[in-house]
Formats: structure tokens, sequence, C-alpha cells
């Protein structure tokens, strides 16, 4: 397919003008006019540029893309190598952030709910990026945790009574430990992000909300994963993820 094609297509598909974000969403740097082949990540890292690169990929697709707001806007040290190694061989690059977390089905957090099997049952906050639900049944926050590190392959870090029962759920992947209260509002018993800050853990014990850091990486695997099944599933590319492990 061809490269514009590609990103008028994505754009439209995730809405991303609707967004007020910290990066611009869609083509970030721009490869050869034809696409066959994608490789989808979290994060433009020149590791997964390097096994992009490898792969013979046409475009890379992640969700950390790059020109975050308030950065050095010089092309210069890590990102002059990151960006001269896509440069150097033709390969697009697409960055969707915020559009990717709140999208309703192949969304970060909607595809986050599915894995844990949680019931999503609507969404809330700033720019509609939590999602609230329901745990298919009550259970422990201890016995919530261990499952969770079995679906995500983390062990999360569990703030609150590891005996309290667990049923109403509020989560937004990434680094949205700033939605705490906000989700708490919601009336849930447990909130889950990617990240902690040490205010949340005040938060949660005089709240009695428990809140569960279960990582920025391992929460904001799945959203990409899906988007590039989509794209392949739609036009017939060949697509893979590539996952570089992260421990935050």
């Amino acid at each position: 397919m061809r490269l514009t094609e590609l990103e008028h297509y994505t754009c439209a598909l995730l809405d991303t003008a609707r967004y007020r974000d910290h990066s611009p969403n869609g083509l970030q740097i721009e490869g050869r006019p034809e696409v066959n082949k994608i490789v989808t990540g979290v994060t433009a890292s020149l590791a997964l540029i390097e096994q992009a690169i490898a792969q013979g990929a046409d475009a890379i697709l992640v969700h950390h893309g790059y020109f975050w707001k308030n950065e050095d806007a010089r092309i210069v040290g890590v990102k002059q190598a990151r960006i001269k190694r896509l440069l150097a061989h033709d390969i697009s690059l697409f960055g969707f952030h915020l559009p990717l977390d709140a999208h309703p089905e192949l969304g970060n957090n909607a595809q986050l709910g599915r894995r844990l099997g949680w019931r999503l049952e609507g969404w809330s906050g700033e720019q509609n990026l939590i999602a609230h639900g329901s745990v298919p049944e009550s259970m422990r926050l201890a016995d919530l945790g261990a499952r969770i590190a079995q679906r995500l392959e983390r062990t999360p870090l569990l703030v609150g009574d590891m005996e309290r029962p667990i049923r109403r759920i509020a989560w937004c992947s990434g680094g949205a430990q700033g939605y705490f209260e906000t989700a708490a509002a919601l009336g849930v018993d447990a909130y889950l992000t990617g990240e902690a800050s040490e205010h949340n853990v005040h938060f949660a014990r005089e709240s009695g909300i428990a809140f569960i850091a279960a990582g920025h990486h391992a929460t904001e695997r799945y959203g990409i994963q899906a988007l590039g099944a989509h794209l392949a599933a739609q036009f017939e590319l060949d697509h893979r993820f590539i996952d570089i492990a992260n421990p935050v």
C-alpha cells in the first residue's frame, strides 16, 4: 500500500485530530513511498529500529515516538542516532500516543482490560482516557495482583489492604498515576496504571482504594499489537510485533 494511504487510514481510524497531545500523532519520519512490511513496538528505541532493519521493514509503528513538547528540538545525540538509522534505510516511523491509549477497541486500555479479563463499562477523566468496569468475580487484592502478574508477566506493585475484596476497578495504562484521585471518584475499589508516585501511596492508604502499578511498558504492549494486526488483515501487510524488554 502507499505510505500516504497508511497515514490517512491510521489517523482516521484512531481519530488523531480529536486529541490534545504531547507529541505529533501519525507519520513522524517519512521513508519509502510503498509499504508492504510493518514492525510494531512500544517505543521507537534504537534497539527496535535495528531489529526492524534486520526484518526488512518499510515502516515502524509505535506508541512512544519522537518530538515531545518541551524537549530539546536539536537533532543531536541519541535522537540523531535513531533518526539517522531510519533515514539511512528509508524506513518510515509512525507514533500514536493518546489516540492509541483511548481507542475503544484497539487501544491500550481496551486491550489491557481484555487481557486481564475485565468488563469494560465506560470511560471517564481527561479526554476520556480512564477506563472503568469490573472484574468477573470479587477477589482479594492479593489474588488480583497474582492474576495481573501472570497475565502481564510482570509482578505489580500493590498498595492497600491485601485482604480487601476488589470488584469495581478503573485503569489507565502507562504513566497515568496522576489520574488516581479522578478514578477514585468513580466509586471503584482499585485503580491500575503503569507507574507510581510517592503521593499515590498516601492517597491509597487514606482513601482505602487500592493502587496498582503494573509497569509502564508492561501495560502498553497490547494496543500497538492490535493496531498492527488490524492493518495486516485490512491491507494484507506483513506484520511483526517486536517487544524490547523494559523493566519500568
